[in-house]
């Protein structure tokens, strides 16, 4: 994985399930004034960033909580990283569960808005989160990120054969 002193990297999980033969992944939206009215190609896995000495895995596990409130367990697996338009590494696994989008409760980040204003405005993370079959998966999901969903099928393939 490519690094340097200024590239911020992320790690996150992405929960899926498998729904009258389809699988479905759990997409969360961000919190906040800039992303209220975006939704379509703004949907994300719950990540976040973490320190250099920080294993990537306990960090996904760690975001994936403090972003909904579910605990993640089970066989993780790898899914590599993508770069984000940004330049930030997300690092990924994807784990098989369930979970109710409508219990969802994220922690909270404070930024500053309107940008330049000096005013603080206390904003959850996430702002909620939904089940998607993969097809609509695609058109929700940040265009960096639909790779993951790529390497979901395919490493699910593998293990069904």
């Amino acid at each position: 994985m490519p690094k340097t002193k200024t590239t911020k990297r992320s790690a996150g999980l992405l929960l899926y399930r498998r729904r009258k033969g389809e699988i479905e992944v759990f997409l969360v939206h961000p919190g906040g004034p800039i992303w209220a009215k975006k939704d379509q190609g703004s949907w994300t896995l719950p990540k976040g960033e973490y320190d250099a000495d920080e294993d990537p895995l306990a960090a996904a596990q760690r975001e994936f909580h403090e972003e909904t409130g579910f605990t993640a367990s089970g066989n993780f697996i790898e899914l590599g990283f993508v770069i984000q338009k940004s330049g930030k590494i997300v690092t990924a696994w994807a784990f098989e569960g369930d979970c109710n989008p409508a219990e969802l409760v994220s922690n909270t980040c404070e930024i500053e808005w309107p940008p330049r204003s000096g005013k603080r405005l206390e904003i959850p993370e996430v702002d909620r989160g939904h089940w998607y079959e993969l097809a609509e998966a695609r058109e929700y999901i940040r265009q960096e990120q639909c790779e993951l969903l790529e390497r979901l099928v395919q490493q699910l393939a593998v293990r069904h054969t």
